[in-house]
């Protein structure tokens, strides 16, 4: 029995619909149908509408066979969505073998923690924090879980878990003391690297010491090398309205700190070296000699270094400096700012201030371990 194909005409759709399904019976399929618009000889400017309805009317034989291959084309149908679909999803990428590995001692060096103390730590290490820092800052925060007989913590709140765990293992001398001595005459030199800011810096503070703490400050450069250098510090100076020295040899470097030993406190600016140039360092190192009876060293330093960089630099500067104290810059400029607690819980130097920006004198703080704490979680940028 062959497929019959018949072609009904009317105004209605639906009636021509219901007429083919009279005549053929329910098992009819509908092709396609179209639509004919007339024009009516007494209205030359109206149509009429009709349809033209195209159906099938499909044998018993037919549908059983359509029956039979339907689980076949419903398995094609799925090996072409399947086919789709592993050229849709992104393919998942195996760590490398070293990544993996690294994840592993991780794990193992961890397995003392548990819980939200294991969470701290974790959020510590993406943050660029040191595995071995991390541990030591959290280990105050802790108390024994006796569940699972390893660490958590006993703080209600990271901030305040991490902000003890701070306290426990970071010295912070914030003004440099300065309060304490307010009666010594005190010398502060600013080393470090060159291009962390030390001079901008240098001048925060001593905006901050004028303003803030109405004492007498004065400020010598021996950064005779860089060109600007002495014409930036001078601006500054003039604005402050106080005394302004530029130095080049440790004898004269000594005549004038005896000069001004009625000035509260004196910030020597220093040239920029690489931590690698000894013969430099040894240059800056000979010129502050002449200052070496009175002097601390604050250690400049950025915190968008790397890591184990930032701890050469501190290592080689203080071979060369008597370097007290730790002084941060470009916290701004980091989404990673680990620094900040890698290098004073393993060198053992207190931090003082950090640099939020390159406003003078606005962008400067004194570091606290909330201050820390927050910077770490991400509070504040």
């Amino acid at each position: 029995m062959q497929t019959e194909i018949k072609v009904y005409e009317g105004e209605d759709l639906q009636e021509l619909i219901n007429k083919a399904k009279e005549e053929l019976g329910e098992n009819i399929r509908i092709l396609y149908y179209e639509e004919i618009f007339e024009t009516v000889w007494w209205l030359p400017f109206k149509k009429k509408k009709k349809f033209k309805l195209f159906v099938e009317k499909e044998n018993k034989q037919k549908l059983a066979k359509e029956t039979f291959n339907f689980e076949e084309i419903l398995e094609k149908v799925e090996s072409i969505v399947e086919e789709k679909l592993k050229t849709a999803v992104p393919k998942v990428i195996e760590p490398p073998p070293h990544i993996e590995a690294k994840k592993n001692i991780h794990y193992e060096q961890l397995k003392d923690f548990t819980g939200e103390a294991l969470d701290l730590i974790e959020i510590l290490l993406d943050k660029g924090v040191d595995i071995d820092v991390a541990k030591k800052v959290i280990e105050p925060a802790c108390g024994l879980d006796l569940e699972t007989g390893k660490m958590d913590l006993n703080e209600a709140t990271f901030k305040e878990a991490l902000t003890k765990g701070i306290k426990n293992t970071i010295s912070f001398i914030g003004d440099f003391n300065i309060d304490e001595n307010i009666n010594t005459f005190k010398v502060i030199a600013f080393v470090g690297p060159t291009g962390v800011g030390k001079t901008t810096n240098l001048f925060k503070i001593a905006s901050e010491f004028i303003l803030k703490k109405d004492l007498k400050v004065g400020v010598i450069s021996t950064d005779t090398f860089k060109v600007g250098a002495i014409q930036q510090a001078r601006y500054y100076a003039n604005i402050l309205n106080i005394p302004f020295f530029t130095i080049g040899d440790a004898k004269k470097l000594r005549k004038t700190l005896l000069e001004l030993a009625d000035i509260d406190i004196v910030l020597i600016d220093t040239v920029g070296r690489s931590h690698y140039d000894a013969w430099k360092l040894g240059e800056v190192k000979e010129i502050l000699r002449g200052g070496f009876d009175w002097m601390e060293a604050t250690l400049t330093i950025s915190c968008n270094y790397n890591p184990e960089e930032a701890l050469n630099i501190v290592n080689s500067f203080r071979s060369y400096f008597p370097v007290k104290s730790l002084f941060f810059t470009k916290i701004d400029e980091t989404s990673k700012p680990g620094l900040i607690l890698n290098l004073p819980v393993i060198t053992g130097l207190p931090v003082s201030y950090i640099s939020t920006g390159q406003r003078v004198p606005e962008d400067l703080e004194v570091l606290t371990p909330e201050l820390i704490a927050s910077y770490i979680l991400g509070e504040k940028r």
